[in-house]
């Protein structure tokens, strides 16, 4: 197989997008997957509430979206990274720059 030709922060940048697509889908899964399982065809009586809020709505709401806010935190924090863009060689300086505000007149 050949070395691959790919910018390193495209790579990098690729493998981020297909976590934070995959911790997504599960906190959706979980999310929708639970709010219609315990809450959808329930009888008003067997709704309990805990703070004045429906347990379903509790747990199948508010408290993974508390876990996947610390969740995506940390994937901020530890797992992306920062990457220096460098400047094309076809480029030096930033004469392209100024010969497109040249052409504007």
């Amino acid at each position: 197989m050949p070395p691959s030709t790919e910018d390193p922060v495209v790579t990098s940048s690729r493998r981020e997008a297909a976590v934070a697509l995959v911790l997504w889908a599960v906190a959706m899964a979980y999310t929708v997957g639970y709010s219609y399982a315990f809450g959808y065809g329930r009888a008003a009586e067997d709704v309990r509430l805990i703070f004045g809020i429906p347990d379903w709505v509790l747990w199948g709401i508010f408290a993974p979206w508390i876990f996947w806010t610390i969740v995506s935190s940390l994937f901020a924090k530890f797992f992306m990274r920062d990457a220096r863009i460098e400047e094309e060689a076809a480029d030096p300086a930033g004469q392209a720059g100024e010969a497109a505000e040249g052409n504007d007149g």
